[in-house]
């Protein structure tokens, strides 16, 4: 390449940048959603580590896990949930999270999770100092565990600062009824519970909900603790996918989720690269529209 042609290459990159839906064009959609309380956009696609991060001080296991974190953000991942409850989880992205420098589009999530709401500040402390971060983004009250403390301790640390955004999770459906009640009286900013493309009970009550209220919803096992992903891979993936760019079935399962308008961020967990490649490629490409994600559920019913 000569001198000119150097200029004239440099000068249409700069022309682009310039311009800045013609920039927007050249890279590729990565689907963001809103968080409705404040209108801050995040990734659709998160990273949950129950299980595939609790693995202590192992070194290789820490390595493999540290090209998964670095594959996700390399992919435009925001949110990381984790929990107490998670044994070693939350220590072992204290340890790896700094190798990968400093991750500005990181979306800190993690829980407090104990019975008594006097011992939640501590918990709370200890995760912080676990993870390394100045505050959380996002505490939660795992699985409503003594939550009306929790909830006013939670509460008070935003008003104070120390931390953006508050919610509370459940993965049981016995407490669904207990969650409504939490979302109709309570000033809370996330819901997390389990949704699927098989277990749809948010969708009757929970997810409604909060789209009235203005409350970001998590969707936890997405793919039924891999149980779900595991069986749909020994089925042919329909051709109709492709009208919706799903290449594989990672892509089809998340994007039934992620494109329910009430939806806001899946966490799909995983300790592979490759996993985290095809669960990353759901921000991509065509979402389903509602007649799509009811063919897609029908499709997966007949398996």
């Amino acid at each position: 390449m000569n001198r000119r042609q150097f200029i004239r290459l440099a000068g249409g990159a700069l022309g682009l940048a310039a311009i800045p839906s013609l920039a927007a064009a050249a890279a590729p959609a990565l689907l963001r959603k809103p968080i409705p309380s404040s209108g801050e956009q995040i990734p659709a696609i998160g990273m949950g580590t129950w299980i595939t991060f609790n693995i202590g001080d192992d070194p290789l296991a820490q390595e493999q896990r540290s090209e998964v974190l670095r594959t996700f953000f390399a992919q435009g991942g925001g949110m990381i949930d984790s929990s107490p409850m998670y044994g070693s989880a939350e220590a072992v992205l204290g340890e790896l999270l700094p190798r990968l420098g400093e991750q500005p589009g990181l979306f800190s999530a993690t829980k407090v999770w104990t019975s008594s709401g006097d011992d939640g500040p501590a918990e709370i402390e200890a995760s912080r100092r676990l993870w390394g971060v100045q505050r959380f983004d996002l505490l939660q009250v795992h699985n409503l565990l003594a939550w009306e403390r929790h909830l006013e301790t939670l509460v008070d640390m935003q008003a104070r600062g120390q931390l953006r955004y508050v919610g509370i999770t459940t993965s049981h459906g016995r407490r669904h009824a207990d969650m409504l009640r939490v979302m109709r009286d309570w000033p809370i900013d996330f819901v997390q519970a389990s949704y699927n493309i098989l277990d749809r009970e948010v969708e009757t009550e929970i997810l409604p909900l909060a789209a009235e209220r203005g409350i970001a919803f998590i969707a936890n096992r997405p793919y039924r603790r891999g149980e779900l992903i595991d069986f749909a891979k020994r089925h042919p993936l329909p051709d109709w996918a492709a009208d919706i760019d799903c290449p594989h079935w990672a892509a089809f399962l998340l994007k039934f989720i992620v494109s329910h308008p009430a939806v806001t961020c899946a966490i799909p967990a995983t300790s592979r690269v490759d996993h985290m490649l095809e669960n990353m490629s759901a921000m991509h490409g065509r979402q389903p529209d509602a007649a799509m994600r009811e063919r897609m559920a029908r499709y997966v019913a007949t398996l």
